[in-house]
């Protein structure tokens, strides 16, 4: 039996969460109120189905699974899962979640694609069934990378997250419970404090761009797909591992190395950091730059799973 996702906005998450449903054999519903959103996201799907194909296909995938509708009532008629991808406001998250739950049949689960926002802010307006609201934070491309940060709020209960969890799996993600709602989740918190500490580099003309990237490229980022943070330092304890990793090197902790606070964001900064940008494109379109990631990520994702055969999932079905 096929299942149905139903999307609210069709911007790059949205459209990542379309092409990796249909890559999986689902049928899709979406519902954008832009009269240009259908053709955006075709055009999205087509120039990323070669690596969902790569990945590996469901024998019912198909891109015609696809419709589009032109209201919320229509859009969630026979859903087994909602999501949500409107722009990151918070108002404007719970005006669409309340009017989604309020559509919607009560025990469907509505996941909301914020990276930041904490659910029970997100489900205070809703009145139907409230704890089905939850956080389901993905990562861009949404059609490749498999982790979804799931987080319920104060109305939510296991059941709910139990649910989001089967299926969120049925569509070859790897669901990562939180346990504690706060603002940013988990990942996000620690992709900004790298990126905070890069534009203090760059704004204090130590690095540039393509300096910084190099430094994450060939070091530690190629030891970050495997082992993560702590692994990576506990290899770096030598034989006794965590212990005399932070023995030796926790003092340095103290040290005024790193600055937690963003700089500001002043003109000759953003200048610095597009024109370094634009520098490491050479001109590359960003649909040319988006396959160029995606067959990388393709290959990675079997190295992870070769070398981590626990990573169930991470590569084509589960």
């Amino acid at each position: 039996m096929s299942r149905q996702l139903t999307v609210i906005g069709t911007g790059v998450i949205g459209n990542g969460w379309i092409a990796r449903a249909l890559a999986q054999g689902w049928d899709v519903v979406a519902f954008d109120p832009d009269p240009k959103a259908p053709a955006r996201t075709r055009s999205f799907i087509e120039n990323a189905w070669s690596s969902l194909q790569q990945l590996g296909l469901a024998d019912s995938a198909s891109q015609t699974r696809l419709r589009f509708v032109d209201n919320i009532e229509k859009a969630v008629i026979g859903a087994d899962l909602i999501q949500e991808n409107v722009p990151e406001r918070l108002e404007l998250k719970r005006e669409m979640l309340a009017t989604l739950d309020a559509a919607a049949e009560a025990h469907v689960i509505i996941g909301s694609s914020t990276s930041g926002f904490k659910p029970s802010d997100l489900q205070r307006d809703c009145k139907n069934a409230p704890g089905r609201v939850i956080v389901a934070h993905p990562f861009n491309p949404v059609y490749l990378l498999p982790l979804v940060e799931l987080v319920g709020g104060d109305a939510t209960r296991t059941n709910h997250t139990d649910i989001a969890q089967v299926l969120y799996k049925d569509l070859a993600m790897r669901p990562l419970l939180v346990r504690k709602e706060i603002e940013g989740h988990l990942a996000d918190r620690l992709m900004e404090a790298l990126w905070r500490e890069a534009l203090h580099l760059v704004n204090d003309g130590v690095a540039t761009t393509e300096e910084i990237d190099a430094a994450v490229v060939y070091g530690c980022g190629l030891r970050w797909p495997l082992m993560g943070t702590f692994l990576t330092f506990h290899l770096a304890g030598g034989e006794q591992g965590m212990r005399h990793m932070l023995e030796q090197f926790g003092p340095a902790l103290k040290l005024p190395w790193t600055k937690l606070e963003a700089p500001e964001l002043t003109d000759e900064l953003i200048d610095r950091v597009v024109e370094g940008c634009e520098h490491q494109a050479a001109g590359r379109p960003v649909a040319e730059l988006d396959r160029r990631r995606d067959d990388f990520l393709v290959e990675l994702l079997g190295l992870v799973q070769k070398y981590w055969p626990e990573a169930e999932g991470l590569k084509g079905r589960i």
